[in-house]
This record gives C-alpha cells, structure tokens and sequence, in this order.
C-alpha cells in the first residue's frame, strides 16, 4: 500500500483521532511545570544561555538544562552552540501567546489568583500601552526599564532607560523630579515594577506601572529598540 492510501484509510478514524489529540497532549505535558514557564517567560526576553537562566529561575544548572531538553521536545524552545555555551530562544511568538492565555485562564482559579496577589501585591493603577505612548510623545513621561542590562541590550521599548531594579535607589538622581516615570519588566506578573513603584513613591516621585512589559509592548507592533542606552 502506498503512502497516499495508507493515509487515506486512517481518515476520520479513532486511532487517527487519539494520535491528534495526543500530540497537543505533549504540549500541554511540557507546560505542566512551574520552572518551565519561568524559563520561557526569561526566553520570552532574548535568547539566552542555559547558565544565565538557571541563575535568574534560581535553579540547578542540570535542573534548567533537563526542563529545557523538555520543551525543546515539545517544540516550544531552540537552541544553537555559540562556542562553548548552547542558547535557548522561544521558537516563535505563537510560544508567548500560548504562555499568556495559559495564564489568563488559571487566573480563573482561586490559589492562582491568591498566588499572584501574593506576589505582586495589592493591585496598582497601571498605564496602558496606549496612554504610555501618547504620554512619551507629549514628553508627559520618562519611561524605565528595570530588567537586567543584557535583557534591556537585546530589545526594550523605544526611548526607555535602563535602569536595573537593584540600582534604582542608587540613580533616583538620574530621573528629572517634575516629570512621572513609568516602570516595566517582563511582563503583567513580573514583581520589579510594583517594587519600583514603591520605592520611588516612597521617594517622593509620581510613578506608576505599565499594564503588562516588554514582549507585550513588541507584540502589539509598538516601537521597540536594541542596544545600550549608553
């Protein structure tokens, strides 16, 4: 039987069925651990070695590099060798937006809500992307990236600086004191904006939060840059 015939007689039959809804079963299977999507909410901010992405997911070298054989099985991640080290990437932004809509629909469940508000804190009066850019236009705000550099070197939004969370306190000096700033990271359930805008409130500053961070701002067309702002 050729190849054409044998696909033919499996057309509409239950083990052609089961075989399907298996292979997105996989999917599902990569994703069901909480390490992994942490991995690929740090991928979904630049191609990065298997090193630094232990170090920031707080994990093993050989944890992160067996949850990373995982979903690069699962079709969610590549890699390449850049000499000694191998880089991850997410394999494209199909890969962010099955992440954000898993997110979306946990959040329906309690202990995921309870979860977030325990990490995030009490909720803040956030800016969306729209008003973030009008207000950059009209020169109504300044706006700062508080991701690591090598996060910020790889893409970051137009016009922002990059001002690490750690060093925040130190550089409230380089921020004009008339003007509000408004603080990014990662992403919606990323910690460093809340904690940024706290700190500058405590310092006397107007600050607020974007609504979500830098691969939303990127997936929704808006302008984005790479580089240092140095």
């Amino acid at each position: 039987m050729t190849d054409t015939a044998k696909g033919t007689a499996t057309l509409g039959t239950r083990a052609a069925k089961n075989e399907l809804h298996e292979a997105f079963a996989r999917v599902g299977a990569a994703l069901a651990n909480g390490h992994r999507i942490e991995l690929l909410d740090l991928l979904a901010q630049g191609e990065r070695s298997v090193e630094v992405l232990a170090s920031r997911a707080d994990i093993s070298l050989a944890l992160a590099s067996a949850h990373l054989q995982a979903l690069r099985r699962a079709g969610l991640v590549a890699s390449r060798r850049d000499g000694n080290r191998v880089l991850y990437r997410l394999v494209d932004d199909d890969v962010y937006t099955l992440l954000a809509s898993l997110r979306t629909v946990a959040l329906r469940l309690g202990d995921a809500e309870r979860a977030a508000g325990r990490f995030l804190g009490a909720p803040r009066v956030a800016v969306s992307r729209g008003e973030l850019m009008a207000r950059v236009r009209s020169g109504g705000s300044v706006v700062v990236d508080l991701r690591p550099a090598d996060e910020f070197e790889a893409g970051h939004i137009a016009g922002a600086r990059s001002i690490p969370l750690p060093e925040l306190e130190a550089r409230l000096a380089e921020l004009p004191p008339d003007v509000e700033i408004v603080a990014y990271c990662r992403g919606p359930y990323c910690a460093m904006s809340p904690q940024a805008v706290a700190l500058l409130e405590r310092a006397g500053r107007r600050a607020r939060r974007l609504e979500d961070g830098y691969p939303e701002w990127r997936l929704a067309g808006l302008p984005v840059e790479a580089g240092s702002d140095r």
